[in-house]
């Protein structure tokens, strides 16, 4: 699964990912008609502004205060936050320089940009410079460095950090919106990673009931129809008849197990013990079954899986050790269910042809997907020995 990303810190660049999306929350159309109206209005109304003297100082200002401003709609990206203190500090010294040299609406040059200062830098960066700004615009009303500076109370000048406020409050929004949306985007890359992982298992477990079917199904067939050609040549018809009966019954015992895989790939209900006991009667007089413990339903994946973990065997069984003798026991504990298939040696010439050596390791997938242990092996000692045996213990 993809980590989750975590959001930025505040005053930190956003990620690459956050840059390419617009600000939660903001319109950058209103943002720029706000700016250029303040722009509009103070070219309008502040005075005096020429081409030599104060004008001139107040003309300087102005731009640099309006260029400050301007630089609201730059992006947020690693670039602009690094040199962001800079320029908003040069335009809260030039709006209220602006402030102590001319007359009009040039306190709001001061408002704008320190509502932008809590927007863009980190909360004790953002009050410092506020701070700095109240102090600057209050100071140069107060001291009447300026035209028409009796007509505005000093207090005003004060109030120009105060949207500093509003401007973190934002930007807190802003964060968290972001946190939200980086959240739901990992969440749903991780539901998609989580949904092909499901596929591609699905998709071994088919794998695994074809290959089971096909091998058992026409292991058996092929092996009656090698005997029917070998008892032609002896003339014996009646053996020949009863090896083509054979195979007749295995071509229905193939369609029932075609029919056990749908209803396994559907997910509907299989009953083990009936399932087993039809499977070894179908393999021949040389099979038997023993079931120990209280049978009980279990889930449909440990059914399918052990159904199939049987066939496999049994394919085994009568590809390398024909005419042996087999035993299958299936045991029902209070923890766990098992299910043991043996078979001695041989009494025909065993089939050499290859095989698609998948038989054992699908069945080691099958119970590793229900978290059990399969052991696989020749028989060493006993009645059996030189045969096979398999265990299968699933839990619960």
């Amino acid at each position: 699964m993809p980590p989750t990303k975590i959001p930025p810190p505040p005053g930190t660049a956003p990620s690459p990912e956050a840059e390419s999306r617009p600000v939660p929350g903001q319109d950058p159309r209103v943002r720029w008609a706000l700016t250029l109206a303040v722009v509009a209005v103070g070219a309008v109304t502040i005075r005096p502004m020429g081409l030599s003297g104060r004008g001139l100082a107040v003309a300087v200002l102005f731009v640099v205060s309006a260029a400050a401003l301007l630089a609201r709609g730059l992006p947020e990206n690693a670039a602009t936050q690094r040199f962001a203190p800079a320029w908003l500090a040069g335009g809260v010294v030039a709006a209220a320089a602006l402030i102590g040299l001319s007359s009009g609406t040039g306190y709001l040059f001061a408002f704008f940009l320190s509502g932008h200062i809590g927007h863009r830098l980190e909360t004790k960066r953002a009050l410092a410079l506020a701070g700095l700004c109240s102090v600057l615009c209050a100071g140069a009303i107060y001291f009447d460095l300026g035209p028409g500076h009796h007509q505005l109370p000093w207090l005003l000048g004060l109030a120009t950090g105060a949207p500093v406020l509003v401007g973190i409050l934002n930007r807190s929004q802003r964060q968290a919106v972001r946190a939200v949306i980086e959240a739901s985007e990992s969440a749903e890359r991780a539901a998609r990673a989580e949904a092909r992982t499901a596929v591609l298992s699905e998709r071994g477990r088919i794998a695994r009931d074809v290959h089971d079917v096909l091998a058992h199904s026409l292991a058996g067939i092929n092996m009656q129809l090698e005997l029917v050609d070998a008892l032609i040549d002896t003339g014996d018809l009646e053996k020949v008849r009863e090896a083509n009966a054979k195979a007749h019954a295995l071509v229905k015992e193939s369609l029932k197990q075609a029919q056990w895989t749908v209803h396994a790939l559907r997910e509907d209900a299989l009953p083990l013990v009936e399932s087993l006991t039809a499977m070894v009667e179908s393999a021949g007089r040389h099979v038997g079954l023993t079931v120990t413990g209280t049978a009980r339903e279990l889930p449909t994946r440990v059914t399918q899986n052990l159904l199939r973990i049987a066939q496999e065997a049994l394919t085994n069984a009568a590809r390398h050790a024909p005419g042996g003798s087999v035993r299958v026991e299936l045991g029902f504990a209070a923890s766990s269910t098992t299910l043991r298939i043996r078979n001695g040696p041989g009494t025909r010439p065993a089939d050499t042809g290859p095989g698609s050596g998948m038989g054992l390791i699908g069945m080691r997938e099958r119970v590793a997907l229900l978290d059990g242990t399969v052991t696989a092996g020749p028989v060493t000692e006993g009645p059996d020995r030189g045969g096979w045996h398999v265990e299968a213990v699933i839990p619960g």
